[in-house]
């Protein structure tokens, strides 16, 4: 095997694939990123036999063949090699990496011990690149992060007919996000549960793209689904969650609210943030809302207390309620508007943050659900 190639293309490549790598594999070959040249065309992928990934960049091609190296090592490499064209060479059990007066010599690993692998899903249909990836990330922040509950650790994808819904929980707080989209059956009718940090990082990778990016699913029994994103020359594959058990949660959302509140984003994620730092990882911050306003406050150890007005405007009786500083940023700063409206039942129920027009109404198609945390005042 023998290229050359540009040197952001290959550091762009090599960096997408060798993120999904594991830590610690199970055989030394995972840690690897396969390089394979065919026909001008560069090839590098990387599979953990749960996710694999894999892109494609034309190369300037003097020999075909395939080496496999270390991942982390080739991505740390590249993205410190000057901006010049980079010559790749596999000799013997080594590959030659050549860029401007730079030159590594790195060691290749069996690639007869590689795994071949997935083939894509069949196609489900296409969404917009950006707008995915948006709604990817406003849902993904509220998915858990605990591996014991791992149904909690994906998004639940739902397609029917042009509508694609997706729904995340770590059991404090709910994100749900729905946009069009243009199924290969107008009649779909699909959930899937997706792993939630492997959605984000190829949504956020497959967005700036643009473009379109093909969404595949194949059912199969518990755990061995399979979903796959494709968009441009990049393409992931992961294996299903087991969603078969996966709570109603769609009911949590209050039917009606007695209060509400439209208050400025920024202004209030600036708020929480100063009056949190008096408080405990525990504390929960308290908002109190009235005709006059919105007062946050906080108390922490050794009695030290913040507390900070700002203007909102506020429609039923007076109310205060807590919440954990940290969930009420990620909704409010996942928003993508200016003004948000915070709906309330009581002290006690979940809170509902949707984002806002110019006009004040409420934006249709996000919504974010948050537990309020009890206290004794």
């Amino acid at each position: 095997m023998k290229f050359r190639v540009e040197r952001d293309a290959l550091a762009e490549a090599v960096a997408w694939t060798a993120k999904s790598l594991p830590n610690r594999p199970s055989v030394p070959v995972l840690a690897g990123v396969m390089l394979r040249v065919t026909d001008g065309n560069l090839r590098v992928s990387g599979f953990d036999y749960e996710v694999s990934s894999q892109v494609t960049v034309e190369v300037q091609g003097d020999a075909d063949g395939a080496a496999l190296v270390s991942g982390r090592l080739l991505a740390e490499i590249t993205k410190a090699l000057p901006a010049k064209p980079v010559d790749i060479a596999a000799v013997g059990a080594h590959l030659e990496l050549v860029c401007g007066s730079a030159r590594f010599t790195l060691p290749t690993m069996p690639v007869e011990d590689y795994p071949a692998l997935p083939e894509m899903p069949q196609s489900a249909g296409t969404v917009d690149a950006a707008a995915f990836a948006t709604a990817v990330a406003q849902v993904a922040i509220a998915a858990g992060r605990d591996e014991t509950l791992p149904m909690m650790t994906g998004v639940r994808v739902e397609l029917s007919g042009t509508t694609l819904s997706m729904l995340a929980t770590d059991r404090y707080r709910l994100a749900l996000r729905e946009i069009q989209w243009q199924p290969d059956d107008p009649e779909v009718s699909i959930n899937a549960l997706v792993p939630a940090r492997t959605l984000n990082d190829t949504a956020k990778a497959l967005g700036p793209l643009g473009g379109e990016v093909t969404l595949a699913l194949a059912q199969g029994a518990a755990g061995e689904g399979m979903v796959g994103l494709a968009g441009g020359t990049r393409r992931t594959t992961s294996r299903l969650l087991d969603g078969a058990n996966y709570p109603p949660v769609r009911s949590l959302f209050p039917a009606t609210h007695n209060a509400a509140a439209r208050v400025p984003v920024s202004t209030l994620i600036e708020v929480v943030k100063r009056v949190a730092l008096v408080a405990e990882r525990t504390t929960p911050v308290l908002l109190s809302f009235s005709a006059d306003g919105l007062v946050v406050e906080a108390g922490g150890s050794e009695e030290a207390r913040a507390s900070e007005a700002m203007e909102a405007t506020f429609t039923g009786e007076p109310l205060t309620i807590g919440f954990n500083p940290q969930y009420l940023i990620d909704g409010l700063a996942n928003l993508g508007a200016q003004t948000a409206v915070l709906s309330f039942v009581d002290a006690f129920k979940p809170a509902v943050i949707s984002p806002a027009g110019e006009d004040g109404e409420v934006i249709p198609g996000y919504r974010y659900l948050i537990m309020p945390i009890r206290v004794s005042r």
